[in-house]
């Protein structure tokens, strides 16, 4: 695990698309397919039992290697296995093409990614909604295009923070819907080497890997790109949050601060010096994602029935959106739970008070927060 990954992501995340995980995925697969095949008739029971045990017992050193002079990760890994259960050699992989491995075990990737993301967005929207209520009524100064207007709260400000990364959430969770299906068509998306007993074991295969099935998609990657741009926009959502922290941290605002934690946010340099570290690791993640989610659209011109490069350049940036979002989601997690909320200087700035314009700004946290129940 390199130094610059784990101080974009998480050590959790940064495991969901490593290389154990990659294979242990590819050999779930494979178990899998084994097990459907047996219960439609197409291999025996002993073969797909000695698969399994193969599976599990499977040995991947130097498989990296295998893989990158093949070209693929499957060729070298169905070998391995064949090699290992040489009575059964033909049983292994029936019916499946490299492209089936590959993209299902990106789905089973993303599935456990999901997951961890998922959890930390909420948490991140449970810490912004108790800002929101915290300080519905905290006066504040609303700037626009960088200038002093309108007085609002900063419940306000956190309420409109919180409704950014709750709709993000919402999106990742729907757009996960259709990047959660198995792939399995054979070597142009037929199934024709399984004949009529194709769709069942699909079928079968799917429910084993707890994914959903349906016709392969091996040429059509608008799943997974909907759901990387998804992955793309809560970033954007989290450095909106991130943005404004940073802008309200700075000495002559002194209107907020990430939470004091010890060898975090200092200067190498100036050691009183307090950063806003959080925000830091946000912003880059934020403007990393773009040419990410510009990477997965551009693959999606597929050549036919199998594309030569799209399909293939999406799992190590999918893999990489996953990681910069939890790391940034982590992150501000972290400075909301614990943000400094410097009243005085909100009040400073704020001028006069205003009883209407901040009671028409706890209104609207009223409304914002009511929608999160819905």
């Amino acid at each position: 695990m390199s130094i610059t990954a784990q101080m974009a992501s998480t050590p959790e995340m940064l495991a969901c698309f490593d290389d154990d995980a990659l294979v242990g995925a590819a050999l779930a697969f494979e178990h899998g397919l084994a097990e459907a095949l047996a219960a439609h008739g197409v291999i025996s029971t002993e073969a797909a039992a000695a698969i399994g045990a193969a599976c599990d017992r499977f040995d991947a050193a130097g498989l990296a290697d295998d893989a990158a002079h093949a070209g693929t990760l499957a060729i070298p890994l169905v070998a391995r296995l064949r090699a290992a259960v040489p009575a059964f050699a033909a049983a292994v992989h029936v019916g499946a093409t490299s492209q089936d491995v590959a993209d299902t075990a990106l789905v089973l990737q993303i599935a456990q990614a999901m997951g961890l993301l998922d959890a930390e967005l909420a948490a991140l929207v449970e810490a912004l909604a108790g800002l929101a209520r915290a300080h519905a009524t905290t006066p504040a100064i609303g700037r626009t295009l960088l200038q002093p207007a309108a007085p609002i709260s900063f419940g306000m400000r956190a309420a409109s923070w919180t409704l950014g990364v709750a709709a993000a959430q919402a999106r990742l969770a729907r757009e996960h819907r259709p990047a959660h299906q198995v792939a399995l068509g054979g070597a142009v998306g037929t199934l024709a080497a399984l004949g009529a007993r194709g769709p069942a074991v699909r079928a079968t295969l799917a429910a084993r890997l707890g994914l959903d099935a349906g016709p392969a998609w091996h040429s059509r990657r608008d799943a997974i790109v909907g759901l990387g741009a998804a992955v793309g926009i809560a970033i954007g959502a989290i450095g909106k949050l991130a943005r404004d922290v940073a802008l309200l941290m700075q000495a002559e605002l002194a209107e907020v601060a990430e939470p004091v934690i010890a060898g975090r946010g200092g200067s190498s340099a100036m050691p009183d010096k307090r950063n806003a570290t959080g925000c830091q690791v946000a912003l880059s993640a934020a403007i990393r994602a773009p040419g990410l989610v510009a990477a997965l659209l551009g693959g999606m011109p597929q050549e036919l029935e199998r594309g030569l490069g799209g399909w293939q350049a999406e799992a190590p940036v999918i893999g990489e959106l996953f990681a910069i979002a939890h790391g940034a989601a982590h992150a501000m997690r972290v400075v909301a739970e614990g943000l400094e909320v410097h009243v005085a200087a909100m009040a400073a700035h704020a001028g006069p008070e205003d009883r209407e314009a901040v009671a028409a700004a706890a209104r609207f946290v009223d409304e914002a927060l009511a929608t999160l129940n819905r």
